[in-house]
């Protein structure tokens, strides 16, 4: 049996296609084992799927002055002798890597032993850390063949593996679970699995106008859930939903969400009509605004940039999604994008070899 270490965390997005890989490097017989952060995210996730987890110290990489730059290095340096110690244990015949701060020490400490590493960027450009990976990679995965030019020969453009019970939902099932009806709209707004303060707020600014006509379903993040709101009648929060997810979004008729890779690439592959508000450039490295004008693009997607954004705005442009959203529906079904999964299952097993 071959043995491999999956590792990606900080968020749900580094962590959620490491997941969909799971029921097909078991079928061909992989002994599967994880390393991430010791209290990220991803230790819950993981430890839910039945498979072996190894917690490594991490720091955050930062490109901006913050007082724990002093201290996180210190820290990278403890996650890579961790992980070196658990790779000699476990000799692994291969290294997979979704992204993340906690992945850098894996893959240089794989890259030593001379464990071959394949990592996945999803974004158009590769954030700091992959940044830092690919050097000691065989292979790089990518969603946008953009993204695979910049990177080289190293790099392959796969897509983004979704889970397989994602194109299982019932409709049914989502309505009775959120105790909405059959014969009104659905809009589910996704603010990321850390949350994103300004779409929460700007949809609950919102909210009489919009649940005139939608019902609405509002995956806000950790800690973002507004109580006063409870008891609401057509408006829904949560934190995180991970079991009824695939439900919840057959339910769903739109999307609102933020531009992070993994989420637009569920989107697409599930065919709903979506606004796009990417994560400012100000706020990030623009990766995600990069993302957006790419679906834009192709038809996939109504923008709005968030320094554009305002309560009117925001329930102008949904009706306008709603209104037009066979459009949309039309142009993403064209989008013709093979099996993610068994693309890099194959790409493993021929790195393997």
């Amino acid at each position: 049996m071959k043995k491999i270490i999956l590792t990606g965390g900080g968020s749900a997005g580094h962590v959620t296609p490491n997941i969909a890989l799971l029921p097909e490097l078991r079928k061909r017989n992989y002994e599967v084992y994880y390393i991430g952060s010791k209290n990220g995210i991803e230790k819950q996730l993981i430890e839910e799927e039945n498979v072996k987890y190894y917690g490594i110290s991490s720091g955050k990489l930062r490109r901006y002055f913050d007082l724990k730059n002093f201290t996180d290095p210190f820290r990278v340096m403890k996650g890579f002798h961790e992980a070196s110690s658990i790779i000699k244990e476990i000799k692994p015949d291969i290294v997979f890597s979704k992204g993340g701060f906690v992945t850098v020490p894996v893959v240089i400490a794989a890259d030593r032993k001379k464990v071959p590493c394949i990592i996945h960027e999803s974004d158009m450009t590769p954030g700091l850390a992959n940044k830092l990976c690919i050097p000691h990679a065989a292979r790089v995965c990518t969603n946008f063949p953009e993204a695979a030019r910049g990177i080289g020969e190293k790099a392959v453009v796969t897509g983004t593996p979704i889970r397989k019970e994602m194109f299982s939902g019932n409709r049914i099932a989502g309505l009775d679970f959120l105790g909405f009806t059959a014969n009104k709209p659905v809009l589910m707004v996704v603010g990321g699995s850390l949350g994103a303060a300004a779409v929460n707020n700007m949809v609950r600014d919102a909210l009489p106008e919009l649940l005139r006509r939608y019902q609405i379903v509002h995956l806000c993040g950790n800690g973002k859930v507004d109580e006063s709101l409870s008891g609401v009648e057509g408006y829904v929060q949560f934190e995180y939903i991970k079991k009824e997810m695939c439900d919840l979004m057959t339910a769903a008729d739109i999307i609102i969400s933020r531009a992070g890779a993994n989420a637009i690439c569920e989107i697409l592959a599930l065919n709903k009509p979506n606004l796009l508000i990417p994560l400012p450039a100000a706020s990030s490295r623009g990766d995600q605004v990069l993302n957006a004008e790419s679906f834009e693009r192709q038809g996939f997607s109504v923008v709005v940039k968030e320094e554009q954004l305002t309560t009117g705005t925001l329930i102008d442009e949904v009706d306008k999604l709603y209104n037009n959203r066979e459009k949309y529906i039309t142009k993403m079904k064209e989008n013709s994008s093979g099996d993610s999964v068994k693309i890099i299952a194959d790409l493993i097993d021929e790195t393997c070899r």
